[in-house]
């Protein structure tokens, strides 16, 4: 969704850096989503450890 936004941004615009911008939130999101996989992953393996 964000990489779309950021498409259009970009050709209405012709700014290069809005682009690059929406693409630095898009991977802190992924990084974000990721890491939060990760903390529910060990929460439940430390339960079934249990």
């Amino acid at each position: 969704m964000i990489k779309k936004i950021a498409w259009e941004t970009f050709k209405n615009t012709g700014d290069i850096n809005a682009f690059m911008e929406f693409k630095q939130i898009e991977d802190i999101e992924k990084g974000i989503e990721g890491e939060s996989l990760k903390s529910v992953k060990e929460g439940l393996e430390d339960d079934l450890s249990t």
